[in-house]
């Protein structure tokens, strides 16, 4: 086995024993592959799943790993902070946008899903941390807006997503995840139109642990599979630089 794939099973193993601890099923949990920096030749020796899921926070570099990838057995999913006028482009490439966080983006993902005649699995992102740095709703509008997104039919909203607190104090970080799990079950118990709320996306190398324990059901792992990139984590997450 390559290095790759044994870091694949370090974090199954990791996931399986975070979901025993709470009497889940190792099954609930979707491992995503934060693959930001990563080249498709890296990226491919990681696909060893039938239905693998990427997550890239770049268009550029989702429309250039989807043109390599083409072949393989891979969904993608947008992360990053979406601006509108790259709309047209992510809609080529990703399956689910997983960072949907302001009306403006709404409208304008619904008049350009309509042109094309379809619909788009989104998750809401919401800053549980409340940092400045991140973007997202904020939990007391969380509700307002899933209202809001659900009368609009091209868009399915399929759950939640935060970034959560970069913290050595664990349990600073549990409260993001504790309230992102918190606002999915008041959203569930509106029985809104074109809402789902089964998806949960929290949790990344260092945390996904806490992230299960609170009911995560996708976690975005991208260092302790691939290895340490050029920065930490939280710099490629501070998505503020990403504004130009």
């Amino acid at each position: 086995m390559n290095s790759i794939a044994i870091n694949i099973e370090v974090i199954k193993k990791r996931i399986e024993k975070a979901c025993l601890k709470v009497g889940r099923s190792g099954d609930e949990v979707k491992l995503l592959l934060a693959t930001k920096t990563v080249p498709a030749e890296i990226i491919k020796q990681a696909l060893i799943f039938e239905n693998n899921l990427i997550g890239e926070n770049k268009i550029q570099e989702l429309s250039q790993k989807h043109t390599l990838l083409k072949n393989e057995s891979v969904e993608f999913h947008f992360i990053g902070h979406l601006q509108t006028n790259k709309i047209k482009e992510v809609l080529k490439y990703a399956n689910c946008i997983q960072s949907i966080d302001r009306i403006e983006l709404v409208q304008k993902l619904n008049n350009r899903l309509q042109f094309e005649g379809r619909s788009m699995d989104v998750l809401i992102q919401v800053n549980t941390s409340y940092e400045e740095s991140k973007f997202g709703v904020s939990p007391e509008k969380a509700l307002s807006f899933a209202k809001e997104v659900s009368q609009y039919d091209t868009l399915k909203v399929k759950g939640l997503m935060t970034i959560g607190l970069f913290n050595s104090e664990k349990e600073k970080t549990r409260k993001c995840f504790k309230l992102l799990s918190n606002i999915r079950n008041e959203i569930a118990e509106l029985a809104l139109r074109n809402v789902d709320m089964m998806e949960l996306s929290m949790g990344m190398s260092n945390d996904l642990e806490i992230a299960i324990e609170e009911g995560a059901t996708i976690v975005r792992v991208g260092t302790a599979i691939f290895g340490s990139r050029i920065y930490p984590d939280s710099y490629y997450w501070d998505e503020q630089k990403d504004i130009k």
